[in-house]
């Protein structure tokens, strides 16, 4: 099976396109974690937490070593007709082509949601030519559920939008987050704090790797990230704008469809037919199971999941199965899976439930002092609109006009993959490009 992991998981049951494969990767050895500092609340907001494990950086031993860079695996060398092409078979405009470009695979030290040491991974994008000194394009992911299709280590639509921008003549950070990519342990999905944390490290061994291979940064930062990683970009770049790296200056934030309201959003799409069946239950499970990790859920997955998916649906979601393997193994209904009255919970969320998503919402409840744009679309299924239209009034109500760029009738894919050149443009006019 190809490991083209397209965002959208409905999309694993029809053909894809294939992506055209690059050089091979070496090995990198992953240290084991150090010692064990006092957990972030997991009540903290997104940006809130990660300004915290920022603030405490001169505490323990984890704290202090957070973004230590810890080995640098070139993972690509492509010349510029080489990344068009990739870029062009992978569905995108490739007009904001100007260079080739290199590709690293960072591994760092960073911190589980606990505060305990850990490390991951990443990709760094370089472009071969533009400036000598490079601004930093922070690029987040979307949901991906086999640990290899993240970034540094899948050739294929992880890579795209880090190639897109590394091409047009900026570093790219596409951190992998935790348990993706070489990191140990599962991925905490949709624990928003700790993919901030991740991404902020991330940025930290950006910075000291670009030096070493003479293509420093000019600390000006430009977020972007898609679906998951869109709610990650808005979080990070409140992290940044809170003084999480004193190295770093949010320039610009264009984050495309993130679900920045599970609560009055995403949640309720799942029931009234805005989102998908197949992408609704492939997420929701995967939230579900993850969180329960986090902030328990409950004790046994009978409690939530009907047989016989309560057997298999934590296996399932442990980072090393794909969505062709995953979503042949659920139910065709959010109902068939979830028993009578965890499905009601989940129309209505309370307690243990309600605390674990309003810890991940909460993300556009800041005022950035840089221009914003929110890319999503009508037509998209996965992650509805409405979530950019409550993000842009967050943002409103705190003081900051954002506007919200309607792809029209395009889907969860297709809004990154006509939303990607436009910022491109857009990061360009920023910067006084032509």
């Amino acid at each position: 099976m190809e490991n083209n992991a397209l965002e959208n998981p409905s999309t694993s049951r029809r053909s894809r396109r294939s992506v055209r494969r690059g050089p091979a990767t070496a090995t990198v050895v992953v240290l084991a974690a150090l010692a064990v500092t006092t957990p972030v609340h997991a009540q903290q907001s997104p940006a809130a937490a990660a300004s915290h494990r920022s603030a405490t950086a001169h505490g323990g031993p984890a704290e202090r070593d957070r973004g230590e860079l810890l080995d640098i695996t070139p993972v690509a060398d492509l010349d510029r007709a080489a990344v068009a092409r990739f870029l062009a078979d992978g569905g995108m405009d490739t007009a904001t082509v100007r260079h080739g470009l290199r590709g690293y695979r960072l591994t760092y030290r960073t911190v589980t949601p606990q505060g305990t040491p850990t490390t991951a991974t990443g990709l760094l994008a370089l472009p071969k030519g533009g400036p000598h000194r490079l601004d930093l394009v922070s690029d987040t992911h979307g949901t991906m559920a086999h640990r290899d299709y993240a970034p540094s280590v899948g050739e294929d639509f992880g890579r795209l939008a880090p190639y897109l921008h590394a091409s047009a003549g900026r570093a790219v950070a596409a951190p992998d987050y935790l348990g993706l990519g070489k990191g140990p342990g599962r991925h905490p999905y949709m624990d928003t704090a700790s993919a901030v944390t991740a991404s902020v490290d991330m940025l930290r061994a950006s910075r000291t790797a670009a030096l070493r291979l003479d293509r420093p940064l000019t600390g000006d930062v430009y977020a972007g990230g898609f679906s998951q990683g869109g709610q990650v970009a808005m979080a990070l770049a409140g992290a940044i704008d809170s003084g999480a790296d004193r190295h770093f200056r949010l320039r610009a934030l264009a984050p495309v469809s993130g679900p920045y309201d599970i609560e009055h959003a995403e949640m309720p799409a799942l029931f009234d037919g805005r989102v998908n069946d197949i992408s609704g239950i492939f997420y929701m499970t995967y939230f579900l199971t993850a969180q329960n990790r986090l902030h328990p859920l409950y004790k046994e997955p009978s409690e939530v999941f009907r047989e016989p998916y309560a057997g298999i649906v934590d296996d399932l979601f442990d980072s090393n199965h794909t969505e062709d393997e995953i979503i042949p193994a659920l139910p065709a209904t959010l109902k068939d899976l979830l028993t009578d009255d965890y499905y009601q919970q989940v129309q209505h969320p309370t307690g243990a439930l309600l605390d674990a998503v309003r810890a991940q919402d909460g993300t556009c409840a800041w005022k950035p002092d840089v221009p914003v744009r929110l890319y999503s679309s009508s037509g998209d299924t996965d992650v509805p609109i409405a979530n950019a239209r409550d993000c842009a009034a967050d943002l409103a109500a705190h003081g900051a006009g954002a506007r919200v760029i309607d792809q029209g009738t395009t889907d969860h894919n297709g809004t990154y993959l006509k939303s990607g050149p436009q910022i491109v443009r857009w990061f360009d006019a920023l910067a006084g490009r032509h």
